[in-house]
């Protein structure tokens, strides 16, 4: 085996240690150091930088199939790397990752975006290269602002919020207002077991849709109208914890 092909499988090595199994440089650099093999993390960054160069097209190859999916997730977290190229006209000083995942017939692809961009931004770039026409995507994420994206023209998505965020608000808030606050995740943990009971049974999605319209559909209606009347009878105040959580689902 040439040395070349040796270089290969070692950058392959690192980048599956860093990336696919979350080990970070300088542990292993610490790890190359116990078994005499002195390798800085600056430089084992080097050779995942090169290695990268290698893999672009294939990644951008995924793009295009992730851009025709049925439903993503998407989702960003603010990073630091220790350097980034930025354009002067550049006014974020924040970089970010950004995770978005597509699915469709049979299949999943995973995208990963590192740089000044939100999760929303990065989304709508996916979506450029989305075939026409096409029935709009449902897309998953929490309500924050930058996950959403600003579509091309003619393109459209169905947005869905995740409803767990919704959930913790009530979580953080049962310590003030305990009775209140179990009504609503026993009221959401019925919403829960019918998605589990409809993913059972080898259900289209057709079948899954009425079966959550005719059993999720009622749990849902009942409580919007109970938090509805939270505010409409002046039983809770909108500032409140409780409140908080409210207007939070209620709102998205």
């Amino acid at each position: 085996m040439g040395p070349e092909k040796h270089d290969e499988m070692a950058a392959a090595m690192i980048a599956q240690l860093k990336y696919g199994s979350g080990t970070l440089f300088y542990r292993l650099e610490q790890l190359e150091g116990q078994l005499g093999i002195p390798l800085p993390a600056a430089t084992q960054w080097e050779i995942v930088q090169e290695a990268a160069e290698l893999v672009k097209p294939a990644r951008g190859e995924l793009i295009r199939p992730a851009a025709q999916d049925e439903v993503a997730h998407n989702d960003g977290t603010r990073m630091r790397v220790l350097w980034l190229a930025r354009e002067a006209s550049d006014e974020r000083t924040g970089v970010f990752t950004s995770g978005i995942v597509s699915t469709g017939s049979g299949w999943k692809i995973a995208l990963y975006f590192a740089g000044r961009r939100h999760a929303g931004e990065n989304r709508a770039d996916v979506l450029q290269q989305r075939a026409k026409p096409s029935s709009p995507p449902i897309q998953m994420c929490d309500a924050l602002a930058r996950n959403i994206p600003k579509l091309p023209g003619g393109v459209e998505i169905l947005l869905a919020h995740c409803l767990a965020h919704g959930r913790r608000q009530f979580v953080e808030a049962v310590a003030n207002f305990p009775g209140e606050c179990l009504y609503v995740l026993e009221m959401l943990g019925q919403v829960y077991g019918h998605d589990a009971e409809a993913r059972e049974g080898g259900r289209t999605a057709e079948e899954r849709l009425r079966f959550h319209q005719e059993r999720r559909g009622l749990v849902l209606d009942q409580l919007h109208g109970w938090l509805e009347a939270q505010f409409a009878e002046r039983k809770t105040g909108p500032n409140s914890g409780l409140g908080k959580a409210i207007n939070y689902v209620l709102r998205h």
